[in-house]
């Protein structure tokens, strides 16, 4: 297969209308369209395709119980998808769609299995990107994306990400520049009792709180330990349970007063230089200039965690272009976007996070 990449013009022309309609045709027709929304660039299919999802999972090597995103450009897709929706998500979809905020309902009949990971449930969203509203418009039907990733690489924050993984094995990437947020949706399960976050990100507890009151946070969400992840356990939203966003070399977190991180992070950066060995270090702009005997790159600002959200998975493919044998990172918990960054990191590092 080859796989088309166009870009998606700055101005309104006709050229951006031949290629909506091209992308939106190749949806219709089971295809695979890789497109930028406002978190990640998701990989696109018919949400109501069961063979049109299936070629989604073989693309990127996704387990198949692993959920899909339904991606919709219009509040009423939610009803047509979703059965017992509340009053809290219609409070939760009136003030952050379109936006970065997942939903989780109960399924109508009309979703299949194959979107769902074989779960009664289904997970919607309305990014807040008009290139990806307006493909889903052309295509006339909710789209399934997930990340346009090989299952367990960095999400792509860039179309070049994307071709360097889906080369070949999809149709088409609209190129749409970076993203601006750069890390996945937030995720709320509002099919039980209370809503409960099962994905951390840019909408967070607090505001979620200030609009539905006391919501839940998934203990998954939290973990530092891989151990602590039953065996059987089943995900009930992307990203929970498998190892995500990995770079191809060994990565390890280390936590501590920063002044003590730079220190060790120093120590072991010089006896890897002693061994031969190519060391990167994911720094913030306060630290860049602490770092030896390194390949050191900020991922951004401490005091603007929106920066480093926005950096984080181009640093983890930069350090891939660099060819480092191994990477050491700072943490970052201070407030709710950090606990989300922090999700991710995590699981990047394979759950290696040592304190100093």
């Amino acid at each position: 297969m080859q796989t088309k990449l166009r870009p998606y013009l700055d101005t309104n022309c006709d050229e951006n209308d031949i290629l909506m309609k091209e992308a939106g045709d190749i949806i219709k027709e089971g295809g695979l369209v890789a497109f930028p929304t406002e978190t990640v660039y998701g990989l696109g299919a018919n949400a109501l395709d069961t063979d049109a999802a299936k070629k989604i999972y073989e693309a990127k090597g996704r387990p198949s119980d692993n959920p899909l995103i339904a991606h919709i450009a219009d509040k009423e897709q939610v009803y047509v998808l979703a059965k017992n929706v509340s009053e809290e998500a219609e409070k939760l979809m009136e003030k952050f769609w379109p936006g970065p905020l997942t939903l989780i309902f109960e399924k109508q009949d009309i979703v299949p299995s194959g979107v769902t990971g074989g779960l009664n449930t289904v997970a919607i969203r309305m990014p807040d990107n008009q290139i990806a509203l307006k493909l889903i418009r052309s295509a006339g039907v909710p789209i399934a994306a997930p990340s346009a990733n090989s299952s367990g690489r960095p999400s792509p924050t860039l179309a070049g990400h994307v071709m360097e993984d889906m080369d070949g094995r999809i149709d088409m990437v609209i190129d749409g520049g970076q993203v601006d947020i750069g890390i996945e949706s937030t995720i709320v399960d509002m099919s039980g009792e209370k809503p409960m976050i099962l994905r951390p990100g840019f909408i967070t507890k607090p505001m979620l709180e200030e609009v539905v009151g006391e919501v839940l946070v998934d203990k998954i969400t939290v973990i530092k330990d891989k151990s602590q992840l039953e065996a059987d356990y089943r995900p009930k939203a992307p990203g929970m349970k498998y190892r995500h966003y990995a770079p191809k070399a060994e990565f390890i977190m280390f936590e501590g007063d920063i002044s003590k991180v730079v220190e060790h992070i120093n120590e072991l950066s010089k006896l890897n230089m002693e061994k031969g060995l190519k060391t990167g270090v994911i720094a913030t702009d306060e630290t860049i200039s602490k770092y030896e005997n390194a390949m050191v790159v900020s991922i951004g600002s401490r005091t603007i965690r929106e920066t480093v959200a926005k950096n984080l998975y181009k640093v983890l493919r930069d350090f891939d272009s660099m060819e480092v044998d191994i990477i050491y990172g700072e943490t970052f918990y201070d407030d709710e976007l950090g606990a989300a960054i922090m999700n991710r990191l995590i699981k990047a590092a394979g759950y290696r996070i040592e304190e100093v």
